[in-house]
């Protein structure tokens, strides 16, 4: 486990009780405060971030293991959650996933906190449904202004979900259905995850066009995660692993060389 000084927090939060904004407004019509789930083993880390966060106007409820936070997570609504990798009970990659696979939370976003800096650990915390990553140790102004962006992130797209839902998309062997978040490849349910779905419906939505990295990073992640182009390398691989009768051999995600991907056409 990392450990962290509750000192070397304290000296962070220090005269931070005065921030610059507060947070969004939450979801609720009634205009009370937007409510946060911190789910840290570490209890300095735990007190003092969820404390942070309610000093910045947040209704936040802290929990010590990873078990919890699923249960809570999946009777409670949440504005944003905020979760670290190494758990015990369950670990953050699989409380991600469950997460969003089911329940009322899963479209809130996720920030993931952990000790872990190479760039194969923060994809795989993307991949698994994440929005966001900060490494420890942190500074928990940024933290509070991370959180606060991602939760006008979500607030700012509902109008636009609410009034233009996407369709139904139907592409080869593919059928995406966005609300449902369901894909069949070949009359098969597969299970994506948040990113590995974006990234096939925006390929898939324009068939035969090639799309950059930097287009479906800014797609996928809309420049709120710290991660690389070949970043999204790894997602393609991934998602060809599940969706392609041979990886080795792709027929849906074609790689164009020098430039990006793209879905083959008809």
């Amino acid at each position: 486990m990392f450990c962290w000084s509750a000192h070397l927090f304290q000296r962070k939060i220090r005269g931070m009780d005065a921030l610059t904004a507060g947070p969004p407004g939450s979801s609720d019509p009634t205009g009370s405060s937007p409510r946060a789930l911190v789910v840290e083993d570490e209890r300095s880390i735990r007190e003092l971030v969820s404390n942070q966060l309610r000093r910045a106007g947040y209704d936040c409820l802290a929990v010590g293991d990873g078990r919890e936070g699923l249960d809570r997570a999946r009777s409670e609504p949440f504005d944003v959650v905020v979760l670290d990798l190494m758990l015990p009970g369950i670990d953050g990659i699989t409380l991600c996933r469950a997460i969003r696979r089911e329940g009322v939370n899963r479209d809130v976003p996720i920030l993931v906190l952990t000790a872990r800096r190479a760039e194969n650990d923060k994809v795989l915390g993307l991949e698994s449904g994440a929005d966001d990553y900060v490494t420890k140790p942190f500074g928990v102004r940024e933290l509070t202004a991370r959180v606060a962006a991602l939760t006008r992130r979500i607030h700012r797209a509902q109008p636009q979900v609410a009034g233009a839902p996407r369709a139904l998309l139907v592409a080869r062997d593919v059928e995406l259905d966005p609300a449902k978040h369901l894909v069949r490849v070949r009359r098969t349910e597969v299970n994506l995850t948040p990113h590995e779905f974006e990234l096939l419906y925006q390929l898939a939505s324009k068939p035969g066009v090639v799309l950059t990295r930097k287009d479906l990073l800014a797609a996928v992640w809309r420049g709120q995660a710290f991660v690389t182009e070949r970043s999204i390398d790894t997602l393609v691989r991934h998602l060809r692993c599940k969706i392609e009768q041979d990886p080795t051999s792709p027929q849906l995600i074609l790689t164009v060389w020098g430039y990006g991907y793209k879905f083959a056409g008809s």
